[in-house]
């Protein structure tokens, strides 16, 4: 029986200080409850065995927090079950994010040895006040030097994560970032703008109406987005998703499994799964995680499987951030329904009003969609 592939996303929740911006479950842990979390962790593992007589792994991603953060030993057991439980593909993408200040030379070997061909390195910014604003650790000669020992040890597929709309950031200087990781020549980097959440430190200063005049306007922001399109292009990136530039054949596949409406399982606190058309999450407490991880394929097997409508939507939403749009016909061949009769008006409203345009049989945002995406992606509610 051939097997369906499966992309794994393994949460790590430690940081050696939390972002003033980030609302993840994430935050800073005693060495202590760090080992308690991974033998946990383990056991939700190994609670989805069965899964392993029905999937092959083509992706896995270690997300956080700071899965740097791991002692390399601590990594491997992770790695090792995950291997034992699991057939990978030969040529399966494997990822783990990085924040730099918690790499060196030792661990960036220990991950080529465990199998790791992809890094995600956090910089966020270039301009080292914009990082000391943002709550990061490091400082950008710190990523500059990681970024060049995984060269030299072999690293040949790496994205670099940034982000603009800043508080106080002027166009120069998102610029300036640009320009600086660009030089360095990434295989994949991941722009995107600033986004308030709700219950961080950020949300308290910069919710009210004063701290909402040092963010940039929303004017300045697209401006910042329509020259990053520019000038990557330029660069040789392509954007494939609305916050996502690759060089050619080196687009995050992990991701792409995600926005496909792939199969995906999420093993950590607060990590989410796609089923065997199940959509469910583990808990971002982490108390009742770990009550909860050691049954955790018994609650998704009792888990009741997503209505047809919300899988509609979610083709239609996830689909749309790519660039490439969706494709009516797929969605009649995996719906059985004619798309015209569930999407027509609202496509051609949207295509009347210059959001949405069609060509070569699919259906994607222009670039004025794209600026108002969240209106737009409103329109294929049922």
């Amino acid at each position: 029986m051939s097997k369906t592939d499966l992309g794994i996303y393994v949460h790590i929740p430690f940081c050696v200080k939390k972002c003033d911006y980030c609302d993840f479950p994430s935050g800073v842990a005693s060495l202590d409850e760090q080992a308690y979390y991974i033998r946990v962790l383990k056991k939700e593992i190994r609670s989805f065995e069965p899964l392993g007589n029905l999937y092959r792994v083509k992706t896995l991603y270690f997300g956080g927090g700071t899965p740097s953060i791991l002692d390399p030993v601590q990594l491997q057991r992770i790695v090792d079950q995950l291997k034992d439980q699991y057939e990978f593909a030969e040529d399966a993408e494997a990822t783990i994010e990085c924040n730099p200040g918690t790499l060196n030379e030792e661990k960036l070997s220990a991950y080529r040895e465990m199998g790791f061909n992809r890094l995600s390195i956090g910089l966020q910014s270039a301009n080292n006040e914009e990082l000391a604003i943002l709550g990061r650790i490091h400082r950008y000669q710190e990523f500059e030097d990681n970024y060049k020992l995984a060269r030299k040890l072999g690293f040949d597929n790496i994205n670099v994560d940034l982000m603009s709309a800043l508080p106080g950031q002027t166009m120069d200087l998102w610029k300036n970032s640009l320009e600086k990781v660009a030089e360095l020549e990434p295989e994949h980097i991941s722009a995107y703008s600033l986004t308030i959440e709700e219950g961080t430190p950020f949300y308290q200063k910069y919710s009210t109406l004063d701290g909402q005049r040092m963010l940039p306007t929303e004017r300045e922001d697209r401006g910042m987005y329509h020259f990053t399109k520019e000038f990557l292009e330029e660069k040789g990136y392509h954007r494939y998703e609305i916050s996502n530039y690759a060089k050619e054949g080196k687009e995050s596949r992990h991701n792409m499994t995600y926005w496909n409406g792939g199969s995906y399982v999420g093993f950590g606190l607060g990590a989410a799964s796609y089923l065997n058309g199940k959509r469910f999450s583990n808990t971002k407490d982490k108390h009742e995680y770990w009550e909860d991880a050691k049954n955790a394929y018994q609650n998704y097997r009792l888990t009741d499987a997503q209505t047809e409508q919300a899988t509609m939507e979610e083709f239609m939403f996830l689909g749309l951030r790519m660039m490439k749009g969706i494709s009516p016909q797929e969605f009649e061949e995996k719906f059985h329904q004619d798309f015209g009769t569930i999407y027509g008006r609202a496509v051609e409203k949207l295509k009347m009003q210059g959001l949405l345009e069609e060509e070569g049989g699919r259906i994607r945002l222009t670039e004025r969609g794209i600026d108002v995406s969240n209106q737009v992606l409103v329109e294929f509610l049922l």
